[in-house]
C-alpha cells in the first residue's frame, strides 16, 4: 500500500477526503493540529491503513519524521480565510507562506514524489473578465490571498522528473462534511434559511463560483493517480457553477422550501458590505486537459445540508464556535 500525507486532513476538505483516500487503497497520515477536535475521523480511527498525527506543519523535525515513506502529499493545511487570517497576520504568515516552502522541500528529500497544493480561486480578487483563465492575473485583495498565491511559484521551483507538483484554485466549496463549516457562502445560506428562517445577503452583487465538496475530493484522490505528464508544473482552477451572492441565496431559499416545507416563509434580506471580491471562474482548462467534470449542484449541496440538520448532524449550528474558523482560532490562541 502507498502512503500519502494529507496536512490539515481532519478539516473541513480533509474529513471527506481522507475516507476515499482509504477507500482507494493508500495508507494515509493525517497530519493536523486538529482544533476542531479529535471526532471528526472517529468513525475510521480504527482502520490500520489510518495514521493520526496531531502536530504543527512549521515544525521542521516533525516533518522530517513523517514524511519518510510517503509517496504523495496533499497539502490542506493553512489558516482559511480572510477573518480567520487577519486576527493575527503574523500567525497566519508562518503558518500559510513561511512554512510552505520547508514542507515542499522536506517532502522531496524524503523521497516524496507527487505535491498537490490546494491554493484558492480568490487569488484573482475581483475581476471584469467572463471567464477567469489559470493565466489571468493575480490581484489579491488580502494577504491571506496573497500568501496563497505567492507558494504557487515556489512549489512549481522544485518541480523536476522526480517530484510531481500540482496546484488546484478551488472554488468555494460547498456541501457537508464531518468537520462541518458554516462560513462558506452557500452553508452560511443554507444555515440561516434552515436555523434562522431570514436569509442576510452582504451586497449580492459579487460573483462567487462554487464547488461541490464530494466532486473536490475526487478530484484530489484523482490527482494521486493521473499520469505526471499530465499534471506536473500545472494550476488548474476547479468549479462549476458561476452565480451572484444574490442568486445563491434565492436558491438557496428555494431549495430549503421544498426540503423543509414546515419551517414556513423564509425572508430574505439585503445588507452593504464591503467585501468587493467579484470573479468568474473558467474551469475549462481542467475539462479539456484532464477530463475532469464535476458533477454535483449547489442545490445537491443545500439538499444534503438539509439532510444533516434534519437528522441532528450540526448541532447547535447558530451558537457552536466549532462551525466557524475565526471563533475557534480565537479561542485556540495560536502563536
Amino acid at each position: 500500500m502507498k502512503a500519502v500525507l494529507v496536512t490539515g486532513g481532519a478539516g473541513y476538505v480533509g474529513a471527506v477526503l481522507v475516507p476515499k483516500l482509504l477507500r482507494r487503497g493508500w495508507r494515509v497520515r493525517v497530519l493536523d493540529l486538529y482544533l476542531f477536535g479529535d471526532h471528526v475521523l472517529a468513525a475510521h480511527a480504527d482502520d490500520p491503513a489510518l495514521e493520526q498525527i496531531r502536530g504543527d506543519i512549521r515544525d521542521q523535525p516533525l516533518l522530517r519524521r513523517v514524511l519518510p515513506g510517503c509517496e504523495a502529499v496533499i497539502h490542506l493545511a493553512c489558516i482559511s480565510n480572510d477573518p480567520s487570517f487577519e486576527l493575527d497576520p503574523r500567525l497566519g504568515r508562518s503558518i500559510n507562506y513561511d512554512a510552505f516552502e520547508p514542507l515542499v522541500a522536506i517532502s522531496r528529500e524524503s523521497g516524496v514524489r507527487r505535491f498537490v497544493y490546494a491554493s484558492t480561486s480568490s487569488v484573482y480578487g475581483v475581476s471584469d473578465s467572463a471567464h477567469v483563465t489559470e493565466d489571468h492575473p493575480l490581484v489579491p485583495l488580502t494577504d491571506y490571498n496573497r500568501y496563497k498565491g505567492l507558494c504557487e511559484p515556489i512549489l512549481f521551483a522544485y518541480q523536476s522528473p522526480e517530484f510531481t507538483t500540482v496546484t488546484i484554485r478551488p472554488a468555494t466549496v460547498c456541501g457537508y462534511s464531518p468537520r462541518m463549516r458554516l462560513d462558506l457562502s452557500v452553508n452560511i445560506l443554507t444555515n440561516l434559511a434552515v436555523n434562522a428562517r431570514k436569509i442576510t445577503i452582504f451586497g449580492g452583487a459579487q460573483k462567487r463560483p462554487s464547488i461541490h465538496i464530494e466532486d473536490l475530493t475526487d478530484l484530489y484522490a484523482d490527482l494521486l493517480d493521473l499520469p505526471a505528464e499530465a499534471i506536473a508544473g500545472q494550476t488548474f482552477n476547479v468549479s462549476y457553477e458561476n452565480h451572484t451572492i444574490a442568486e445563491l441565496a434565492h436558491m438557496v431559499r428555494a431549495v430549503v422550501t421544498r426540503e423543509m416545507p414546515e419551517l414556513g416563509p423564509i425572508a430574505v434580506e439585503t445588507t452593504p458590505t464591503t467585501d468587493l471580491r467579484s470573479y468568474h471562474v473558467s474551469s475549462e482548462k481542467i475539462r479539456r486537459e484532464l477530463g475532469f467534470v464535476p458533477t454535483r449542484t449547489i442545490e445537491d449541496a443545500v439538499r444534503d445540508l438539509c439532510a444533516a440538520f434534519r437528522a441532528g448532524k450540526i448541532p447547535d449550528p447558530l451558537d457552536d464556535i466549532r462551525y466557524y474558523n475565526v471563533k475557534v482560532l480565537r479561542a485556540a490562541r495560536l502563536t
